[in-house]
């Protein structure tokens, strides 16, 4: 059996590596509160967000906690969009898991920075599922780092 990913690198030993998917964890800060605490604009930006990357959405909860913050998730083909608000703090998390070679989760990121009007956010890159491929078996060993990024 061949694998192929789109995600596939050279190691410095000349290794092929591939990887099953991209996480990306991103923290925006000094978020428009208002928005943040709108359950039906952090649900069409999340849905938008997946749009925007290129993915295939299956399906979305989300809910409205008292006395703020939403939570909520889109389930897509390749993976899903998480996010969690604290409009108090005018701060959100989200992770962006995205497999395959169809969206990239960075188009994501930046889409929402803008919609929540983020003043400074930071993401880190995970690679998660790596193959190994000689046995052609994911290894059993932790994601890696791809890259961190703040502004």
């Amino acid at each position: 059996m061949a694998i192929t990913s789109p995600f596939t690198t050279f190691q410095e030993s000349g290794k092929k590596e591939i990887h099953l998917g991209q996480h990306v964890l991103a923290e925006f800060f000094e978020c428009d509160p208002n928005i943040l605490n709108s359950i039906d604009k952090v649900e069409k930006y999340m849905v938008d967000a997946a749009l925007e990357c290129g993915a295939t959405i299956v399906q979305k909860c989300f809910h409205m906690f008292n006395p703020y913050g939403v939570s909520g998730v889109v389930i897509i083909s390749e993976s899903h969009l998480a996010i969690h608000t604290w409009p108090e703090l005018g701060y959100a998390a989200v992770d962006l898991f995205t497999c395959g070679d169809k969206c990239d989760p960075k188009i994501s990121y930046e889409f929402l920075k803008k919609k929540f009007n983020s003043k400074k956010a930071t993401f880190s890159e995970l690679k998660r599922g790596i193959i190994d491929e000689e046995t052609l078996k994911v290894a059993e060993k932790p994601f890696e780092l791809m890259q961190q990024f703040a502004d």
